[in-house]
């Protein structure tokens, strides 16, 4: 399931016309990250780490959506952040990919 959510939000990027190749690149580069540390999450987090893919897929539909909705985007963004607050001991990685993630999608328009 997460693979999949992942895997979703890789196709999108991957078929966004409006993205530069560096942006979509560097994008594709943290979601490859964030499915490897959000899998090893789920060994013993299983329920925090579908939250987290769920929000990032959520974060990257909004940020790359034609017709901006600012509160939705800015909500959405808040609730990545937010899901992966609290691993900053145990999946310190994580929340360093969850955050840069967050400051890609904004830099998208958001």
């Amino acid at each position: 399931m997460i693979q999949d959510t992942i895997g979703k939000i890789e196709k999108r990027v991957e078929t966004l016309p409006a993205l530069d190749e560096d942006k979509r690149r560097d994008l594709l580069r943290l979601l490859a990250t964030l499915k490897t540390e959000v899998v090893e999450l789920s060994r013993t987090e299983q329920e925090h780490a579908e939250s987290i893919a769920r929000f990032a897929e959520l974060s990257a539909l909004e940020a790359t959506r034609q017709e901006k909705r600012p509160e939705l985007q800015r909500i959405s963004l808040e609730g990545l952040s937010t899901s992966a607050e609290g691993f900053e001991a145990s999946h310190p990685r994580l929340v360093e990919i969850v955050n840069s993630i967050c400051v890609v999608l904004s830099n998208l328009g958001i």
